[in-house]
């Protein structure tokens, strides 16, 4: 699998399913080897045996990513056993909704935590390789609610935001060391965590007003850019706040 990634290791926090799977595959078919993290191990060794039956090389490790111990080990662990670390994408997440008077402090907690808390936890342990190396790529995956508001998703939006913000702390913090630091802001993309949202625009057969595109995202459109942005020909865009929406959030500015 020769590539422009060859010699180089991405880790794909969330990397079992959906756009963090599709992200995946894309660095090993470009000569990456992939650590795979997620908190469901048999997805998670099936996405390992996809990539190592095309030739390429993955490992998984499960991980939580509220855990800081956790994150530390499985940095730790991508070290021992690839020596480095060049690119992350810190994908893991989950979407919540319901109005903000009757949402619960757990319902809050459990997204903040895992959306902003587990993406500050992955940049703290993943940045010291980098830092030592000199070099390093970090796509944090936020959302197009992490640029505007939606009624009834105060904790997922609200941790989106914070995502996009952390970038930019981190890019300017890291960028004079080598380290390009940027999000990603996704439209709605067809993974299992939005297969009943999207269930329900079909039945209501309003696909067409997503986007002036007029249709769903896939992951793997989404892997794409992810992968361009962590590779060198990205290499003077840092603290970018990236729209892959099919052009929804232009409604708006």
């Amino acid at each position: 699998m020769a590539g422009q990634f060859d010699g180089r290791v991405a880790l794909v926090t969330g990397g079992n399913a959906g756009i963090g799977k599709a992200t995946a595959l894309l660095f090993a078919a470009k000569g990456a080897k992939v650590a795979i993290a997620a908190r469901r191990e048999t997805e998670g060794e099936q996405t390992v045996a996809e990539i190592r039956d095309n030739g390429g090389d993955a490992a998984f490790f499960q991980v939580d990513v509220r855990n800081g111990s956790e994150v530390e080990a499985l940095v730790g662990s991508v070290i021992d056993r690839y020596g480095r670390l060049d690119h992350a994408f810190n994908n893991a997440g989950v979407a919540a909704g319901g109005s903000i008077h009757e949402m619960t402090e757990e319902t809050w907690d459990r997204v903040i935590d895992i959306n902003l808390k587990g993406v500050w936890l992955s940049m703290k342990h993943e940045l010291p390789p980098m830092l030592e190396q000199g070099f390093g790529t970090i796509v944090n995956n936020a959302s197009m609610l992490g640029l505007a508001g939606s009624a009834g998703s105060a904790p997922y939006t609200a941790s989106k935001h914070g995502v996009v913000g952390l970038t930019k702390c981190a890019a300017m913090e890291y960028g004079r060391k080598g380290i390009r630091v940027n999000s990603i802001c996704v439209g709605l993309v067809e993974t299992d965590m939005t297969h009943g949202m999207i269930e329900g625009i079909r039945e209501r057969d309003a696909v067409a007003s997503i986007n002036p595109l007029e249709r769903i995202g896939a992951p793997h459109e989404v892997a794409e850019a992810v992968v361009w942005l962590s590779s060198d020909a990205a290499s003077f865009i840092n603290a970018e706040a990236m729209r892959i929406d099919g052009g929804a959030l232009a409604r708006g500015g």
